[in-house]
């Protein structure tokens, strides 16, 4: 079951979203807009033309992607590596996380059938919306994204963070061991734990739940941190890690923290998976076509907690393998 003051305490920690919260949660909202606000970096075109959109629905969503490599910066081989659309309901009392497998197999516009992550390979941010924006139905209000490398800054001013795991696994291309049961990370131990796929049962749908596991513990740390020091440490580096579209304003964010704090439930979903499969010699995710059609419509019609109900698809960010 879902603890709602747990859940109202998760920032989503990445984006714009995560500085709007931290600009609050640490207090002197205007006094740290001026001091922060102008390290984030802005993309000028990161939303596509109005032609062929979506019309908007209820609530306000953000894309959401973290990379290993500057995410203002797409080129050839640079891809998202981590892909989430996030919901936040027009009556302000719940944000909803909806995590889209990195390799399902969709439609990219202009560039066929692909694994969805190729999308911002081959045009971006821009692309990338058009192309959630084909598979979901729903429009995209504004896009944020994080450096993973940011996690190493950001988790070390807090003084790392703690995650917990079920099962001991090993994790061959970064050599590491973790073992069962409550895990303190330091920020290149951060950076392992969310790139890892290899040995986890579910492969990349395992390393996305882990991900949003660590997103939750770090945005915990930080809005219980008292520390000023270790505070401005924290946002700064968050600040250097973050680009979101030229809308977003410093109003933008003051909104959005404003909203967010006074969010009374917070979740985390994957979009619907049929199976795994192959394409073309890569292993792709399919996503269950009737599964996203109902979760997506859910979304655009602000009634995510409905869908819940029936599917009782919220994942645990408590505990991860």
């Amino acid at each position: 079951m879902l603890r709602n003051r747990s859940r109202r305490r998760v920032a989503i920690g990445c984006g714009g979203i995560a500085l709007g919260v931290l600009l609050l949660a640490a207090g002197g909202l205007y006094l740290l807009q001026r001091a922060y606000d102008g390290g984030v970096r802005r993309i000028a075109g990161a939303l596509p033309t109005e032609q062929g959109r979506p019309a908007s629905g209820r609530g306000e969503n953000w894309l959401l992607i973290g990379s290993d490599r500057r995410a203002d910066l797409p080129s050839m081989g640079a891809r998202a590596d981590t892909i989430m659309v996030v919901h936040m309901s027009g009556r302000g009392d719940r944000v909803s996380v909806i995590g889209i497998p990195r390799d399902s197999w969709v439609p990219v516009p202009g560039h066929g059938t692909t694994k969805i992550n190729a999308a911002f390979s081959y045009g971006g941010p821009r692309l990338l919306i058009r192309t959630v924006e084909s598979l979901t139905s729903v429009r995209i209000d504004h896009y944020a994204a994080l450096d993973f490398n940011g996690f190493v800054t950001m988790t070390d001013a807090l003084g790392g963070v703690d995650v917990t795991v079920t099962r001991q696994t090993h994790d061959p291309k970064h050599d590491r061991t973790w073992k069962a049961g409550r895990q303190h990370l330091n920020g290149v131990a951060a950076l392992d734990f969310v790139r890892q796929r290899w040995n986890l049962p579910a492969g990349d749908l395992d390393r996305m739940k882990r991900q949003q596991a660590f997103l939750h513990a770090l945005s915990e740390k930080a809005l219980n941190t008292r520390n000023p020091i270790k505070i401005d440490r924290f946002v700064r580096a968050a600040s250097r890690s973050v680009t979101v579209d030229d809308s977003v304003s410093s109003g933008t964010l003051r909104g959005l923290a404003q909203r967010l704090l006074g969010t009374s439930l917070m979740e985390y979903l994957t979009a619907p998976v049929g199976k795994l499969g192959e394409r073309g010699g890569q292993s792709v995710v399919l996503l269950d076509d009737d599964g996203l059609r109902s979760l997506f419509t859910a979304v655009r019609d602000d009634r995510v907690g409905d869908y819940v109900t029936r599917n009782g698809a919220a994942n645990s960010v408590d505990a991860v393998r």
